[in-house]
């Protein structure tokens, strides 16, 4: 079973802080969403936006680079 403190809601701020990246960044990433790039998973509950920790990590983890 899943952790519950990993399916917490994330705001844009708070994600952005976990991630690293830029409010902005998100925001783009949001509106580019509609045109099938890749940004992070979100959740729109009326005009909030919304991150679920784990598919910010799993988002993360997709984007992982290795060399060999």
């Amino acid at each position: 079973m899943e952790n519950l403190d990993q399916q917490v809601a994330l705001t844009s701020r708070q994600a952005s802080t976990y991630i690293g990246m830029s409010e902005s960044w998100l925001r783009q990433a949001r509106m580019l969403a509609v045109s099938n790039q890749q940004g992070p998973p979100f959740i729109k509950l009326g005009r909030s936006v919304r991150y679920l920790k784990t598919d910010l990590d799993d988002w993360m983890q997709s984007l992982r680079q290795r060399v060999e």
